[in-house]
């Protein structure tokens, strides 16, 4: 991927933003454990309802930059926009049948070593990675690891949930990684309703092919889609798209750390969940790991001089 060119000052703005974002998705394993469907109808739902409530605005008011993203300069952005939705929807099919597998902490904890997989993913785009940042995956592994191992001697079941969330972790960062690409000219109402839309049309396809019912669920379980669609889809994951235009990546990926107290918390409250003690350790040392990846990213950030690159001529500037 190009670099990046630099970014606008963080403003107040922006700061609601990911807070708020932070909040909305902490409510989304505890949504998907409690509804009573398969994970991917949910989502396919909460992605399908999301396009449907962003694409009127998007279209009446991005038309000159749909059409410069389909036949125009920005068929490269465009393209960013496309790749982010297949990762989006590789993503809901592996960590959203987790949170049903396994505990809601667990799966939350385990789908946040997304900043993990962001850093071997610039490592193999050439990239240096420090010695912390290493140090840090490689205590992530082990907490992994540990918590993993402590989940198969609870049932087979455990143990699937907790790879399917590594596995959405990965392509997690793929999604954020793509979209952080795809938001240096485009729109946020752009971005996320063709994002989305990618995403939904993809879960379809697996859904036909895999033959899971989309219909006929309980009015509790359309209610928790609907919540998933306003909080973790609309107020979550379109305001961290939102804010990857003024923060990077690897920031997103920090907050979304902050997802793992609060759906641990929501789903002890709601549901009953507790993750099994012999789990605790491994989801310590776990996060530990990611919060030294994370440390060792910013040390090197700040070190490192700001690259400028030109956006193209007839791109116009994003305006949110």
């Amino acid at each position: 991927m190009p670099p990046l060119p630099d970014r606008p000052p963080l403003n107040l703005l922006t700061t609601g933003a990911l807070a708020l974002a932070v909040v909305a998705v902490s409510s989304s394993a505890p949504l998907i454990a409690f509804a009573a469907a398969p994970a991917l109808a949910v989502a396919f739902w909460r992605n399908v309802l999301a396009v449907a409530a962003l694409s009127p605005f998007a279209v009446a008011r991005r038309r000159a930059e749909f059409r410069r993203l389909l036949t125009g300069s920005g068929r490269r952005e465009g393209m960013f926009c496309v790749l982010s939705g297949v990762a989006l929807a590789a993503h809901f099919a592996t960590w959203m049948p987790s949170a049903k597998m396994t505990s809601v902490a667990a799966a939350t904890a385990l789908v946040a070593t997304q900043p993990v997989w962001q850093g071997l993913i610039a490592r193999a785009q050439g990239r240096h990675l420090p010695l912390g940042m290493w140090a840090g995956i490689g205590v992530s592994v082990a907490g992994a690891v540990l918590a993993t191992g402590a989940d198969f001697t609870v049932s087979g079941t455990a143990f699937a949930g907790d790879l399917l969330a590594l596995v959405g972790g990965m392509f997690a960062a793929v999604y954020v990684a793509l979209g952080e690409q795809a938001r240096v000219t485009v729109s946020t109402a752009t971005y996320t309703t063709i994002c989305y839309g990618v995403c939904a049309l993809a879960l379809l396809v697996v859904c036909l092919v895999g033959r899971v019912p989309l219909g006929g669920f309980d009015t509790g379980t359309w209610l928790a889609v609907l919540a998933l669609v306003v909080g973790a889809q609309l107020l979550g994951h379109s305001m961290f798209s939102y804010a990857l235009r003024r923060v990077s990546a690897t920031t997103v990926s920090v907050l979304i750390l902050l997802e793992v107290p609060g759906a641990a918390l929501i789903g002890w409250a709601w549901l009953g969940q507790l993750p099994a003690p012999a789990t605790l350790p491994g989801l310590a040392l776990l996060l530990a790991g990611v919060a030294l990846v994370v440390l060792s990213s910013a040390r090197t950030a700040r070190r490192a001089a700001p690259v400028t690159t030109a956006v193209p001529a007839d791109a116009a500037p994003v305006r949110d």
